[in-house]
């Protein structure tokens, strides 16, 4: 991908929500929320301290995230739809996968 985020920016992938309810009901395309949940597709540098020195990111490419329902501003890369946001947008990382690996 040719951006890059700068500073304490984010760049998420939104993760498409299920198409079903529980109780097996279809969801049409009209009537879904725009998932809350999405995957970090680039992160930026980190932001600056007040002595000028940089703070490194909590999250990392790949991260699982959830970030907030207004969160970020929609932007279109190569024909895909992304966010980018503030990290402190993101309210956390989903451990599932991550955790796995590290196990």
């Amino acid at each position: 991908m040719a951006f890059k985020p700068l500073h304490d920016r984010v760049l998420v992938r939104r993760v498409e929500s299920e198409e079903k309810t529980a109780g097996g009901l279809i969801i049409p395309d009209s009537a879904k929320e725009k998932p809350q949940e999405g995957v970090v597709v680039a992160v930026g540098a980190g932001a600056r301290d007040d002595d000028g020195d940089r703070i490194k990111p909590d999250v990392s490419e790949g991260d699982r995230v959830l970030f907030g329902k207004w969160s970020g501003t929609e932007i279109t890369i190569d024909g895909e739809e992304l966010l980018i946001m503030k990290e402190s947008d993101i309210l956390g990382i989903m451990d599932g996968d991550k955790a796995a690996k590290a196990a």
